[in-house]
């Protein structure tokens, strides 16, 4: 959850009456068009109220793994609004499964203990989370570290502290929180400048590939941007010496080069996915732009992991939320964590989230994102490309 401060209170009656009945209409919409088709749909219930992220993968051939990060939470059933609520800083997990009449269901799993919600990962740790992968049975969920810096200028209070992978070689329980977790810590092999190593994940061949979010300020000029980097998958529990970087040179080589390494995506984003297309027979990177406030969802297509990719063209055009003609625009929101979820695609059609969040501090009791439901939680299209 990324949570800053720019303040703008809407006032007028007629305002917050249009976004309430556009809420509605959305509500009502995505609840018919998930019932038809088993879309994603994320209700509020279960203690949950909005949390970004929205990373998923398939269990098996009925659970999907849903991956949240910071998420409001509430033991007050059915609430209007997010004022007065906790914020579990840090990864919730949910578990969907598709109905026999083709209704899409959520079960929100939040842990609790000493009856405070905590989060799924990390017992003092704040660990938001990445795209999550399988490998040789077991399911892999990469995490970031982060660290609070409340001293440092402007909206982003934060830093990235590390890297790590949770690993579960048993996850038949019902109940994510029952799963036991151990974990690989990435910190001291990731090198300066990464900022977000899993943005994406990609099990190919016997490799897994990751897409990070990468900057340096020694070249010139400056590089940021998506690289590509993979582990070898008999590697994943000791990957020391075994993390590979793709260079300009169309070669892998241990240890990162950044007069060498190549930004392959240039999209320069800490949340995408790369998906392959097995129809198509291409690999299809989405993600959601980084200007003007995130205001499109483009997508890229290739051959190989490696590229070369195409140039970037929006699924979606306008988000609303960031849009001024729309009634649930405010001139605080910014929309990212753009992705698709293959394991829903329908027909030839892809279907993805993004998450928009606002810059007004969350804090405030009576701040935009905690009076309006609409905001800070996934957004699901049915989209062509």
């Amino acid at each position: 959850m990324k949570i800053y401060k720019k303040p703008r209170d809407i006032t007028k009656r007629s305002s917050w009456l249009a976004m309430l009945l556009l809420s509605i209409f959305f509500f009502s919409l995505s609840t018919s068009i998930s019932s038809a088709d088993c879309l994603p749909y994320f209700s509020y219930k279960d203690g949950w109220y909005g949390g970004d992220a929205a990373y998923s993968i398939k269990l098996d051939e009925k659970r999907t793994l849903w991956l949240f990060g910071d998420t409001f939470v509430s033991d007050e059933r059915c609430s209007q609004d997010r004022i007065g609520m906790d914020v579990v800083l840090g990864t919730t997990l949910a578990i969907s499964n598709c109905s026999a009449n083709g209704e899409f269901e959520i079960q929100y799993y939040l842990k609790k203990r000493n009856e405070k919600f905590i989060s799924s990962f990390g017992e003092n740790e704040w660990l938001w989370p990445q795209d999550p992968f399988m490998a040789n049975n077991n399911l892999y969920i990469p995490l970031l570290l982060v660290e609070a810096k409340p001293e440092m200028e402007g909206p982003f209070k934060f830093k990235i502290a590390g890297h790590k992978i949770a690993r579960i070689t048993n996850f038949e329980a019902a109940d994510p929180n029952k799963w036991i977790v151990d974990y690989i810590d990435l910190t001291p092999l990731i090198p300066e400048g990464i900022i977000a190593f899993a943005t994406t994940s990609v099990v190919y061949q016997n490799y897994v590939y990751y897409y990070p979010l990468y900057t340096s300020t020694k070249e010139n000029p400056i590089l940021f941007g998506n690289i590509l980097a993979r582990i070898p998958i008999n590697r994943l529990n000791d990957p020391a010496n075994a993390i590979e970087y793709f260079t300009k040179d169309g070669i892998w080589e241990k240890g990162l080069n950044p007069a060498k390494v190549k930004i392959v995506i240039d999209a320069g984003v800490s949340e995408l996915s790369v998906r392959y297309h097995s129809d198509d027979k291409k690999w299809i990177a989405v993600y959601m732009s980084t200007r003007n406030n995130g205001d499109q969802i483009l997508y890229q297509v290739a051959d190989v992991p490696e590229g070369p990719w195409s140039e970037p063209k929006p699924l979606i055009r306008t988000i609303p939320e960031v849009d001024p003609e729309s009634t649930l625009y405010d001139r605080s929101n910014f929309c990212y964590a753009g992705k698709e979820h293959i394991e829903f695609k329908q027909g030839g059609n892809i279907v993805v989230t993004y998450v928009c969040n606002s810059f007004e501090d969350f804090q405030k009791s009576r701040s935009f994102i905690r009076k309006n439901l609409f905001l800070y939680r996934p957004v699901v299209r049915i989209l062509s490309y």
